[in-house]
């Protein structure tokens, strides 16, 4: 029999898009965290945000929301992906905003380019592993 804080626990700090989408922005086992894609869409307006930078930072803000959700930082990730529309010609502006919103300890990262996203608009989906507490120290 496993111990009630070793199962999955699902967070959602918006519950309407498990129930809209069929998907969990996270799971949690233990102290590890797995992170749904996160894209750079408003939440008040629903769209996506103009240019690679803003969506870069709306991605990371919706990272760091479903991180702190789960008990858990940006500090905290150990892993990330990310997918991008213009891998080459968006780089050096998504690493910009990376690495202010990750300033040192980076996690192992991969970037991969991909012909599309869920709305045509969108730039960027940043996925991540995190490890509750690792980011301390």
């Amino acid at each position: 029999m496993s111990s009630p804080d070793r199962g999955r626990r699902l967070i959602n700090p918006s519950p309407e898009l498990y129930e809209r989408l069929h998907f969990s922005q996270a799971c949690r086992v233990g102290d590890h965290i797995w992170v749904s894609g996160q894209v750079g869409v408003d939440p008040t307006t629903l769209k996506p945000a103009e240019g690679m930078e803003a969506q870069a930072r709306l991605a990371f803000d919706g990272v760091r929301s479903v991180l702190e959700a789960a008990g858990a930082s940006l500090a905290d990730i150990v892993e990330l992906t990310t997918f991008h529309t213009d891998l080459r010609g968006d780089m050096k502006e998504f690493t910009q905003v990376k690495d202010a919103c990750i300033p040192d300890r980076y996690p192992a990262w991969t970037a991969v380019g991909v012909t599309q996203l869920a709305l045509p608009e969108l730039l960027v989906e940043i996925r991540a592993v995190a490890v509750a507490g690792s980011g301390i120290g």
